[in-house]
């Protein structure tokens, strides 16, 4: 175990400008900074009283400043006081008494007047048989969490624990992850962040996280262990303990802007090093495609190879399994804010030997003009499909005139990418910004009272129906609608081609009382609460029954798009619509807007998926019959397209106790109004 925190020398050696960083090699630390507009560079070694011992980084090679400094352990903080010219119109914003963190920073720790310092980091770590799991776009299901509000409330894990890497690899964590049948954990942002000011006037704080500081540092607040770097071993434990249990670590990622806001904020770290390149700029001001203040120059030559270092760095060294990027499209963003699809970003992504084997997941829009490019990433990107999230929300709440659009959502949304898989749609009902599932059924606005900002704060299209009163209610009726309601969604989610995302808590229904912007609600308003009542026990045991479904059959997890034909001639369709009449669905009637019955028939038999050894896949039929109308129908079953095959009934979203009842192809068939049958060929 190296010794901790021993006070640097004054007098530095020359040391090399790559890799940049602080570089501990068992002996001492190598330190380059990258600033092509400074004039002069120290180094501030702090001790454990905060005293600083500067010292000048006099070699520059190439726009890096650097030095190796003998005896300067990890554990030890560190920080930059980089001079330069203060020419706003310019882009030059130097600020020499601002104490800078390391772009590179392996770690942060926090001083006692909230400064935030870098700390330099032994990366030895003993890995053991570690291994990826791997896990196929076809096979996925993403789980999206808060690292912290997941096991805040948690009663098994120890109360030092929760709200904690280590508390998220606690075996009763793991242990229900498992058992829920999810593949991926992707987890809101744990790149090192900051609260905004305005939020800390108020006693908040940015709970969610998308205000990042540094892009190598795990959070150190999520670690129990200390933040002199115990916060990295600690995410590395908590990584190699969810691998072994089978399941994927994706991280949400936010390179499109940081912490350090808008003109008036903080000088952190890139505003003080070289505020002309880390940032898009007009004219003199910042400019800001995030709405967050200022925008991320992932254009610039330094600044994209920062971005992928940092990339690379969490693949390799702290063996993530891919990425969410928050508002991605600014990383397309050429000099002067064009978007191009094909900038330096997205094509160093998809040529990079390690970032193309791991999950990239883009947010394929951002505030600026010509932000919104859902369908347009380049493989092998998969894309959080809004239009799956509106889709779903219209049809069930009624407000979709026909069934088009719903066919389109459910069987992998081929009119937006149909030039590349189905695992392209990264499909969602809900997300970590907006309304929980339960809440999307009890509100039809929302109730942001909470976070202070008059309810200026978060969207007003919420596409959500309160099922006949707002919030909480005592009526049988209405709650028994919500409970269908919620079942539908979960079903068409994650009964849809594509990869589907399930939002933590959606599986027993958490609610956020109506808040649909709770990003800086660090409290019970949205941790993950485990005491569940009744009705919440039976939505889990429902949401589990559902994605069971989905691991066990090959036809419900489709790697191509559906052709509508046969495989081989004289065999099923891969795909067959339905009326409730059990009538192939013919042209007129896909146009007909009063139409709230779709009955969709994927077929085992003629699946275009290949097993390890090139063994054709194989597997039973399902009929998939939605109504969104208000009222009970009798629908007519269609032919299972299986020789003598029988409907088994195996879902219904209006009778989640109703036994399996086997049906002859041709039978007329009772359907609760707004609820969702499966049924399976046998």
């Amino acid at each position: 175990m190296t010794e901790l925190g021993t006070t640097a020398p004054a007098v530095p050696w020359p040391g090399e400008p790559h890799p940049l960083g602080a570089t501990w090699d068992g002996v001492g630390t190598n330190v380059a900074l990258w600033s092509e507009h400074a004039e002069w560079v120290e180094l501030a070694v702090l001790d454990d009283d905060d005293t600083e011992l500067c010292i000048p980084l006099t070699e520059r090679s190439l726009n890096v400043w650097h030095a190796y400094v003998p005896d300067l352990r990890p554990g030890t903080r560190y920080g930059f006081r980089v001079s330069g010219p203060w020419a706003p119109d310019q882009g030059h914003r130097f600020t020499p008494d601002a104490l800078l963190l390391d772009p590179y920073a392996l770690a942060v720790d926090s001083l006692a007047d909230g400064r935030l310092v870098s700390v330099v980091v032994d990366p030895g770590y003993d890995w053991g048989d570690d291994r990826a799991p791997q896990t196929s776009w076809t096979d996925t299901v993403i789980y999206e969490a808060h690292l912290r509000g997941l096991t805040r409330l948690h009663p098994e894990v120890p109360p030092e624990l929760r709200g904690t890497y280590a508390g998220l690899a606690h075996p009763a964590v793991v242990d229900y992850l498992v058992s829920l049948g999810i593949t991926a954990v992707e987890l809101l942002p744990v790149h090192q962040f900051r609260s905004e000011p305005f939020l800390e006037a108020r006693g908040l704080t940015n709970y969610w996280g998308y205000n990042t500081a540094a892009f190598f540092a795990p959070h150190h607040a999520y670690a129990s262990g200390g933040s002199r770097g115990e916060q990295v071993r600690e995410f590395k434990d908590m990584v190699k303990t969810l691998h072994a249990a089978g399941l994927e670590v994706i991280l949400d990622v936010v390179y499109n802007h940081t912490a350090e806001a808008g003109p008036d904020g903080p000088v952190l770290s890139f505003r003080g090093i070289d505020n002309a390149i880390y940032y898009h700029r007009h004219g003199a001001a910042n400019a800001d495609y995030t709405g967050c203040g200022n925008s991320v120059n992932a254009s610039h030559p330094q600044v994209l190879q920062l971005v992928l270092d940092s990339l690379r760095y969490w693949v390799q060294e702290m063996h993530v399994d891919g990425f969410r990027f928050d508002l991605a499209t600014t990383l397309a963003r050429r000099e002067g804010g064009d978007v191009d699809m094909n900038g330096p970003f997205l094509i160093a992504a998809r040529q990079d030997p390690v970032l193309r084997n791991v999950k990239l997941i883009a947010e394929p829009w951002d505030v600026g003009w010509g932000g919104y490019r859902v369908g347009e990433f380049p493989s092998p990107w998969a894309e959080w499909n809004d239009k799956f999230r509106n889709g779903v929300r219209d049809f069930w709440r009624g407000a979709t005139a026909g069934v088009r659009e719903i066919a389109y959502r459910v069987s992998g949304s081929s009119d937006i990418y149909g030039t590349r898989r189905p695992h392209a749609s990264v499909n969602f009902v809900t997300a970590h910004d907006g309304f929980t599932l339960r809440d999307l059924v009890s509100y039809d606005r929302k109730h942001n009272a909470a976070n202070g900002e008059d309810g200026r704060d978060g969207t007003d299209d919420n596409r959500s129906w309160n099922c006949g009163a707002e919030g909480e209610t005592a009526d049988a009726s209405i709650l028994a609608l919500r409970a269908r309601q919620q079942r539908n969604m979960l079903v068409t989610l994650l009964l849809a081609t594509g990869v589907p995302m399930l939002t933590a808590g959606d599986e027993f229904g958490r609610t956020q009382h109506g808040n649909n912007n709770a990003y800086c609600q660090d409290n019970a308003i949205s941790w993950m609460p485990w005491d569940l009542d009744e009705p919440q026990e039976a939505l889990l045991a429902f949401t589990r029954r559902v994605l069971d479904l989905r691991r066990s059959n090959v036809a419900l997890r489709q790697k191509h798009f559906f052709e509508g034909r046969p495989l081989e001639p004289g065999g099923p369709k891969d795909i067959a619509w339905f009326t409730s009449e059990g009538r192939e669905m013919e042209e007129g009637t896909w146009f007909d807007p009063s139409t709230r019955t779709l009955g969709v028939r994927l077929s085992g038999l003629t699946v275009r998926r290949r097993g390890p050894r090139g063994e054709r896949l194989v597997g039973s039929t399902f009929l998939v019959l939605l109504h969104s109308g208000p009222e009970d129908r009798t629908i007519t079953l269609p032919p299972t397209g299986t020789l003598g095959g029988r409907w088994e009934l195996v879902i219904d979203t209006a009778d989640d106790d109703a036994l399996p009842v086997e049906y002859a192809p041709g039978a007329r068939v009772e359907i609760t109004g707004r609820s969702t049958l499966v049924l399976r060929a046998g």
